[in-house]
């Protein structure tokens, strides 16, 4: 049976938007699952309207600050999220662009990773926030133009967004770091990552669970997974001296029985961006798809040989974008800019 509820707005009445919450049966459907593939050919994006250093989410973020060198902080971030865009577009990664609505101000719709993510098996699942003020990132209109112009055919929801109103939160692919073919979340303990919920969101797709412990330099938990892990199609990802003594053997365990070389970099590495990333593929006719890696400048440039040699060998392109103003005042790198449209 099939039934559809209108989400009403928050109390202050911010959320401009109503999603459409579709419930279905809520087991994982192995008949409709396609061939498992580990990176996606097409992206969303969305272009900022009032991008800036948030204070909501700084409390639980130890890689933003306040202060960038940039006197107009959202031209400087629009000029990065173009050139973003374009270099995607100029190796054939489809990108559908999304503008963000001036009102209300939304200061991090630049990740809209954090509030959605799609896959293979036409599963879309809305996650909840941690940061009031993000909350209104969640547009219907979104999700129109990446089925619109991406072609992606949604089968099933699971709308977790109701959790806020908990005190409960999971952030997406920054809370959760997938392997698709393994069929593995891997996530980081935090305020913005509950167990609990992972282990909904797992039951409901077919996916293991592996729930770990981190922090960083300052000793508390990072705010999300994939500033320390991050799974390509024949590398893995991770800065093991992140992880807490209690797991680090068994994550880093899971991740060498994926069969992918494990490039394990440093805290000084992890600070710079250097295992938020991505790898994206672009689609050869009657050939093997060419796996391209995205990463900022920054990130290049905090990875020690020992660290992008094996990373370099494991992918066919690499795409080097610059991308300080985002990086510096939202705290996330471009990995956090592409939400993975399979």
């Amino acid at each position: 049976m099939l039934v559809r509820r209108r989400l009403q707005p928050n109390p202050k009445g911010c959320v401009q938007y109503h999603l459409w919450q579709t419930h279905v049966n809520t087991s994982p459907e192995p008949d409709h699952r396609p061939a498992p593939v580990q990176c996606a050919s097409a992206v969303l994006l969305v272009q900022p309207a009032h991008f800036a250093f948030n204070p909501q989410t700084a409390g639980s973020n130890r890689l933003a600050s306040p202060a960038s060198g940039a006197a107009a902080p959202n031209l400087a971030a629009l000029a990065e999220f173009e050139a973003l865009h374009q270099a995607l577009r100029a190796v054939g990664v489809r990108c559908c662009v999304v503008q963000d609505t001036a009102l209300p101000p939304k200061p991090d719709a630049i990740f809209p990773n954090n509030w959605l993510s799609f896959h293979a098996d036409g599963s879309l699942v809305l996650y909840p926030l941690h940061a009031p003020n993000r909350r209104a990132e969640r547009r219907a209109e979104i999700l129109a133009a990446v089925q619109q112009e991406l072609g992606f055919r949604e089968r099933r929801r699971l709308d977790l967004s109701d959790r806020e109103q908990q005190g409960r939160f999971l952030e997406g692919t920054g809370s959760l770091v997938l392997d698709h073919v393994g069929r593995i979340a891997f996530a980081s303990r935090s305020v913005r990552t509950e167990e609990s919920l992972v282990q909904e969101w797992a039951a409901w797709i077919g996916y293991e669970p592996v729930v770990f412990d981190s922090c960083g330099l300052d000793g508390q938990p990072l705010y999300h997974t994939n500033v320390l892990v991050s799974i390509g199609a024949r590398h893995a990802v991770v800065c093991s001296a992140a992880l807490s003594l209690k797991d680090r053997g068994r994550v880093l365990e899971r991740l060498r029985a994926s069969g992918r070389t494990i490039v394990d970099i440093s805290i000084d590495a992890l600070y710079g961006f250097g295992a938020n990333i991505l790898e994206l593929q672009v689609p050869v006719p009657g050939g093997r798809p060419t796996g391209v890696l995205v990463l900022s400048a920054r990130a290049r440039a905090a990875l020690a040989p020992a660290e992008w040699e094996p990373l370099r060998a494991a992918v066919d392109r690499v795409i080097e974008v610059s991308v300080p103003t985002i990086e510096t005042l939202g705290g996330g790198g471009v990995r956090c800019m592409m939400a993975e449209v399979p």
